[in-house]
């Protein structure tokens, strides 16, 4: 498979790369206060439309998780009120998280012949969630668009793992906290898979010993969408948590055939089509926007992670940044980093959602007070690639060996990086 753009690669920084152009661009969007304002909550979306192609289907039913959604729908035939919607989507939601994490980390029967590590049937299995919970028609009581939405959004909170983060009582257990991203550029090739939800559901809940002592770490995966981003899913997840944690890092695909340790963060959003193929193009949208940085940096301990043997893709300290130097207009790039009053166009890792989810992690980390004792930052994975004859999606399959080993050298460095990244803190 030819790389794929990141969430953190700019589409302005595409053609490097070697990916196509931003075709799949739908026009500027600015992302309203909120979308039930202005989107039908019945309506099927463009991710939801995306189903009903042959390589989400297959996936489905190889991992053995094409019942899911039918079964959610045979259960909201059965409500009977709204409360009894909401707890049903609570339940269900955690369980297909649940499930999704046990499969991941060999618990419970596989369900098919596609490998434990892949993280597309979760993907795909809440999309037709979703999309039966916006046919739900109920029977005794009037739902509308707005209470539609409320429980859409209890859906996505829970499968997503996001409100199940938790971490043992006491002092002897460091925590760290990772996020991961969805799937994207489906239209370009559906078949895809993105490493960093691979290597959220394979280390979530999981311990590991290292020299300064036990590690528990916890994830939760995002979406690729700017509207979410825009309306706080980031900060509403992270705020209690960040606290709460010895050590953060946001996980997404970036490169082919590298690691990048994202030194700087920028305030841009670079405007390529995310999941829903909406474009945003401007100021990333935060609270309080006079106290906004153009930049944020990482706190994670980058030279220790560089210089360790995480695994067999090599891991840069990416300083380059695209910024506009102070009183000038036009972009320029940076290898070593920003300089002094300049205006933000792509961080180390573009300006895309990545970008954004570092930026807002880190940016949450110093406006709680956090900068000086929360090591804290982004890692980009290499781009998962299909092995060799298998990369045209017209007539390729949905797997092949190359692609699992590379995804699961991929989740075994992650986690690596992570260790690593405790043990130089704790020193």
């Amino acid at each position: 498979m030819a790389s794929s753009p990141s969430p953190g690669i700019s589409g302005r920084r595409l053609g490097v790369y070697g990916v196509f152009g931003a075709v799949l661009l739908a026009g500027t969007f600015v992302p309203p206060a909120s979308a039930a304002d202005t989107v039908r909550a019945d309506a099927p979306t463009v991710e939801e439309q995306r189903l009903d192609r042959a390589a989400p289907q297959e996936i489905l039913r190889r991992a053995g998780f094409d019942r899911v959604a039918p079964g959610f729908a045979r259960d909201l035939g059965r409500v009977r009120s709204y409360e009894q919607a909401e707890r049903l989507a609570v339940r269900q939601g955690q369980a297909l998280w649940r499930r999704a994490v046990d499969r991941a980390q060999g618990r419970g029967p596989q369900g098919g012949d596609l490998s434990r590590d892949d993280d597309r049937p979760l993907y795909w299995a809440r999309l037709g969630m979703t999309r039966a919970l916006r046919a739900w028609e109920p029977r005794g009581f009037e739902l509308g668009d707005a209470r539609r939405q409320r429980l859409l959004g209890k859906l996505e909170t829970t499968s997503r793992g996001q409100d199940t983060i938790s971490y043992p009582k006491g002092h002897r257990m460091k925590r760290v906290l990772v996020t991961g991203f969805d799937p994207f550029t489906l239209d370009r090739d559906t078949r895809i898979s993105n490493p960093s939800g691979a290597s959220a559901l394979a280390l979530d809940g999981t311990v590991v010993r290292t020299a300064e002592g036990p590690v528990r770490i916890e994830t939760a995966v995002f979406p690729v969408r700017w509207t979410d981003f825009a309306e706080g899913e980031v900060e509403r997840v992270l705020r209690r948590q960040l606290p709460r944690v010895d050590l953060f890092t946001t996980v997404s695909q970036g490169r082919v055939g590298k690691f990048d340790i994202e030194r700087t963060n920028g305030a841009w959003r670079g405007g390529f089509g995310d999941n829903e193929n909406l474009s945003s193009t401007g100021v990333v949208p935060v609270t309080d926007p006079a106290s906004q940085p153009q930049w944020t940096t990482t706190t994670l301990p980058y030279k220790d992670i560089v210089a360790a043997d995480t695994g067999r893709f090599p891991v840069y300290d990416n300083t380059a940044v695209t910024e506009i130097p102070a009183g000038g207009t036009t972009p320029v790039q940076r290898p070593d980093g920003p300089t002094e009053g300049s205006a933000a166009r792509a961080g180390g890792g573009g300006d895309y959602l990545s970008n954004e989810i570092a930026y807002r992690a880190t940016l949450l980390r110093d406006r709680l007070g956090l900068h000086d004792r929360l090591p804290g930052g982004h890692v980009h994975t290499p781009v998962l690639q299909f092995g060799a004859g298998n990369t045209d999606p017209a007539t390729g399959t949905v797997t092949d060996a190359e692609f699992v080993r590379n995804r699961v050298d991929i989740i075994g460095q992650v986690r690596q990086i992570v260790v690593t990244a405790v043990v130089a803190n704790g020193r």
